[in-house]
């Protein structure tokens, strides 16, 4: 049998495909899961391909950081040997990130099918380079596999074809419910924080770090917030160096833990401890919706819209005296009303699994 393909490169992917690549071994298909190294140091990566039990990968591209049109380019070119060395049956990619388009590109090109996980995500924001990565793939792909119903309607409005359509829930949630079992309070006693008495913040979006006053601005905030409850605040290596560069310190007062990036379950024991979350991430809206933990996205948008009519999300932007207010109304008021969303249920990868089982060799 002709292998599928697995393609992971980025943190999100790998909780994406965990379960679906598992769920592929355990049917007996010819699953060949290729890292492309987008992400690629212990914090950003292995430790997660150990905590999520995935086995190293069959194929290694090490591509590493880049500008997004070398990076690009770069698994472009080394993907395509992949593909015509192990004449692969069907390509799955997942997300948004450049190991997603890059892939799918390759694959389309040579005339391999392309199945794309959390398809029809959209912000609407064009400044994003997630979400050229998103249309762009979904335009590409033979089947979309889709995580909520807005995503299909997004879909059908650009106009493809519903039939390639498939509405299986969301895969980062089955991640999660395998996983909050083995969760434990560890990190929380490291950090010297107790449950429902923190704040959780992650940022990483060029919108938030990438410009100083923004940046500022925001740990401005965070001071403020530490003031009331600690923060803990694992950096992304974007976020460090932008602090570095920009001379940007926290108060001596402040009660602000950073950390060095956190491993999954680590950071799931902190996410469902939390009192709220304050994030820029997309996956962390739909952790904290499935949890139930009041969360504060600064971004002026999201593709993740269901996190906010039916979950526990709200968009609030990036300014200092908005994340003030929005925090202050969530330490003083009784927690949103919300339900987990339709088939976030921790059963999607067997769902897209019965379906990549019918179209194989």
């Amino acid at each position: 049998m002709r292998p599928i393909i697995v393609v992971v490169g980025a943190r999100p992917n790998f909780m994406k495909m965990a379960p679906l690549y598992s769920e592929l071994k355990k049917r007996n298909l010819n699953a060949l899961l290729v890292h492309t190294g987008q992400h690629y140091d212990q914090n950003m990566s292995n430790i997660f391909f150990e905590e999520l039990g995935m086995p190293k990968p069959d194929i290694y591209l090490g591509v590493g950081s880049e500008t997004h049109a070398k990076q690009t380019a770069k698994i472009m070119i080394d993907f395509e040997q992949v593909c015509t060395e192990n004449k692969p049956q069907r390509v799955i990619v997942a997300g948004d990130v450049n190991s997603t388009i890059a892939c799918a590109l390759v694959a389309t090109k040579l005339n391999i099918p392309v199945d794309h996980v959390e398809a029809g995500l959209r912000s609407f924001d064009n400044t994003m380079p997630e979400e050229i990565n998103r249309i762009l793939t979904d335009r590409i792909s033979s089947l979309l596999f889709t995580p909520s119903k807005d995503a299909n309607t997004n879909l059908i409005n650009e106009g493809i074809n519903p039939d390639s359509i498939k509405l299986t829930g969301n895969i980062m949630i089955d991640s999660l419910v395998s996983n909050l079992e083995k969760t434990n309070s560890k990190i929380l006693k490291k950090l010297n924080v107790k449950e429902k008495q923190y704040a959780l913040v992650t940022l990483h979006r060029p919108s938030n770090v990438d410009k100083k006053d923004i940046l500022v601005d925001i740990v401005s905030a965070l001071n403020r917030i530490s003031e009331k409850i600690p923060v803990v605040f694992p950096l992304h290596p974007r976020t460090k160096n932008k602090m570095k560069e920009f001379n940007i310190q926290h108060n001596n007062n402040a009660r602000i833990i950073f950390t060095e990036p956190l491993g999954y379950l680590d950071f799931l024991s902190l996410t469902k401890n939390a009192k709220l979350v304050l994030t820029d991430s997309g996956g962390i809206q739909e952790e904290t919706t499935a949890l139930g933990i009041p969360c504060l996205t600064l971004r002026e948008n999201t593709e993740r819209p269901i996190t906010v009519k039916e979950g526990t999300n709200k968009i609030i932007g990036n300014t200092k005296s908005r994340i003030i207010e929005e925090f202050n109304y969530v330490l003083s008021n009784e927690a949103k009303s919300y339900k987990i969303p339709r088939l976030w249920d921790g059963k999607t990868a067997k769902r897209i699994a019965d379906i990549i089982e019918r179209q194989i060799d």
